[in-house]
């Protein structure tokens, strides 16, 4: 029977615009964009059969890719659900325009890379009164690292006229503790960027769950 058939009440269009989204489950919700099923299989079961096949809603949106019941068009409207969720997200961190909160720092910069599978690295490029001036994916890597470029970073801080910044990067294990690499890249970009008076104020490693300062582990 197709979704059209169903009683209204049970319907996941018309159970989120009755009673609202927090009612509805992952797989109603997906089900949502994706509107039509296949042969045999309403949207909502196709939804159903995605969630089990990836495991998780994260692992879903990690791999969204192209398979039977998900084609280009389908595809391009969750992706656009995926970063309309992420702009959400970062909204009261931009309109604020000033970053002094450490907290919002970490959400902001989980939001944009715990995403990735492969490790990315970004900075936020700051004035002297710390209002946002920008944000960047800079360097993208593998599974385990991703070559970083002083003089390219040091172009990107200019390029915004910025007086601070604060890095960050995704560890794809999910451990967001720093390794001795990272702690050596972080002293070397800050002595790079010193002469030129540009402030490394964080370095922020975005895991699953959690993220690592290094502000507030007092290494930087």
């Amino acid at each position: 029977m197709t979704i059209n058939k169903w009683p209204l009440a049970e319907r996941p269009r018309e159970k989120l615009l009755n009673y609202g989204a927090k009612y509805l489950s992952d797989a109603e919700l997906i089900a949502i964009f994706l509107r039509t099923g296949i042969r045999g299989k309403t949207a909502l079961d196709l939804s159903r059969e995605l969630l089990t096949e990836s495991g998780s809603l994260k692992t879903l949106f990690n791999d969204l890719r192209p398979k039977p019941g998900l084609g280009k068009a389908k595809l391009a409207m969750l992706k656009a659900a995926l970063e309309l969720g992420r702009r959400y997200l970062e909204e009261d961190l931009i309109q604020d325009e000033r970053l002094n909160n450490s907290d919002a720092t970490k959400r902001f910069m989980a939001n944009r890379l715990k995403h990735f599978q492969h490790e990315v690295f970004a900075c936020l490029f700051l004035d002297n009164q710390h209002h946002i001036l920008g944000f960047e994916e800079l360097f993208h890597g593998t599974l385990t690292e991703a070559n970083i470029y002083p003089r390219e970073l040091v172009k990107r801080c200019l390029a915004y006229n910025a007086a601070k910044i604060i890095l960050a990067h995704n560890h794809p294990s999910g451990n967001p503790h720093p390794s001795q690499a990272d702690q050596e890249l972080t002293r070397l970009l800050r002595d790079t960027l010193r002469p030129i008076e540009i402030h490394i104020i964080d370095h922020v490693i975005v895991g699953h769950k959690d993220c690592f300062s290094f502000a507030e582990m007092g290494l930087i």
